[in-house]
């Protein structure tokens, strides 16, 4: 242990020297262990110490079988992290050590086609090529590793040995071949056909039970994950639209309050001053039965009606000013109540302006003119008719279309677990920008 901790701290060009006087005193050090089962050897070796493997390799050549917990020796360490004097110095002091296996079956072979040294593998395979032929505990060659990988150097490297089995076939019933059109290295794939490479179906041995069972489960994984993810992001773009409705919602209630602040005041300026620019002036002179500043035309049907109607459209409208000027509403509910009460008032106030305008004609016109005024009744009533017709017909329209697509999203809702189908999205997306608010 105290050696292990000696090159673990230390890193420089005199450590073998040093080192070499601390073996002579404590001959016992280098069979040292810390708890991951490493020895020096595996520090030495994992820092590019190759003057200090040599040494502890010639005080101890045992040191090399040494494996770590998860059973990789210093070979299967350096052969993954690319140090080829170290490979060069574990193999010349113990050629099958090559051939030792890890708890996942694995060579340094197999640790080192992960890489990108293929000078490595070539030195790896001096000793022995048929260690190619190893397979780890799923069946997988250091061919199907590179492929898996998508190593190209190193497929390249595996294929120029003569002997290899460019076919082998692992647990799962796959060839190197359905491993690059698998993970898509179609550079990989490329190199395997023109060498000869076959699929696992063309060399006539169909995947095995277990590779079905584990394609099916994979499959049902990635639909419920592209469900759950669609489900997702649909929730996401919902409620982002209904952030964005709900601002235009109050954004209309809003310009629906200013509006009729503006059109009260307007009316009540109106109404304030038709009562006192009459048709035919005002008595100006005493005369029996008529009193000083009475209008003349006051005593006709026409100006009761008149008078009675611009005053409710002059008080109505003072009415919603008064409310507007005084309250402040924040909440959105409370303020649409505010918007819909107001709204009927202001309608109220202008039917009684209009009323009183109607009336008020057949006393400007006169006798022999009354016709006008008749025609100016029809001609208001008509345009006041029909555009409240038309937008009673639009609202219906509107909530009748809104009824139907909530009855078509129950219908999906009720046939589908996760989301709604791409088409009825759409339909419910559009439609939210459709949809007319009527107070």
């Amino acid at each position: 242990m105290i050696l292990y901790c000696f090159l673990k701290q230390f890193s420089f060009n005199d450590l073998a020297e040093v080192l070499k006087e601390l073996l002579h005193s404590f001959p016992n050090l280098v069979m040292t262990t810390d708890l991951s089962n490493s020895t020096a050897l595996h520090t030495a070796a994992a820092q590019g110490h190759v003057d200090v493997v040599n040494l502890l390799l010639e005080t101890d050549s045992n040191l090399a079988k040494i494996a770590r917990n998860n059973g990789k020796t210093v070979l299967h360490t350096v052969a993954r992290m690319g140090n080829l004097e170290v490979v060069k110095s574990l193999l010349s002091k113990d050629p099958s050590i090559g051939l030792r296996t890890d708890k996942k079956g694995q060579t340094a072979l197999h640790m080192a086609v992960k890489g990108q040294n293929v000078e490595i593998v070539l030195e790896l395979l001096k000793p022995d090529p048929s260690v190619m032929s190893l397979e780890d505990n799923k069946g997988n060659t250091a061919l199907h590793i590179a492929t898996k990988k998508g190593r190209a150097q190193m497929v390249h490297c595996l294929l120029s040995v003569e002997g290899i089995d460019l076919n082998a076939i692992n647990k799962a019933g796959e060839s190197p071949l359905d491993l690059a059109e698998k993970f898509g290295t179609p550079e990989i794939a490329s190199i395997l056909r023109e060498a000869g490479a076959r699929n696992s179906n063309e060399l006539g041995k169909p995947p095995s039970a277990a590779k079905q069972l584990k394609q099916t489960v994979s499959d049902i994984k990635h639909d419920v994950q592209s469900q759950l993810q669609q489900s997702h992001q649909t929730g996401v773009r919902v409620q982002k639209i209904a952030k964005r409705i709900k601002k235009l919602h109050i954004s209309g209630l809003n310009n629906a309050i200013n509006s009729a602040t503006v059109v009260a005041v307007l009316i009540a300026t109106v109404a304030f001053a038709a009562i006192f620019t009459m048709p035919g002036q005002f008595v100006e002179e005493k005369t029996d039965g008529e009193s000083l500043g009475q209008a003349h035309i006051a005593r006709t049907t026409a100006f009761i009606i008149f008078f009675v109607f611009d005053s409710m459209a002059l008080f109505i409208s003072l009415a919603v000013v008064v409310v507007q000027t005084s309250i402040v509403v924040i909440e959105a509910k409370a303020k649409k109540q505010l918007v819909f009460v107001i709204n009927k008032l202001m309608w109220l106030a202008c039917v009684s302006i209009s009323i009183a305008f109607i009336s008020i004609t057949y006393v400007v016109v006169g006798l022999h003119a009354r016709w006008l005024a008749v025609y100016v009744t029809v001609i208001g009533s008509t345009i006041m008719l029909t555009t409240i017709g038309s937008m009673c017909y639009c609202v219906i329209l509107n909530r009748m279309e809104e009824t139907k697509l909530r009855n078509i999203r129950r219908a999906e809702s009720r046939s589908r677990s996760f989301s709604l189908s791409l088409e009825s999205e759409t339909e419910i997306l559009n439609n939210e920008y459709k949809r007319m608010y009527a107070l």
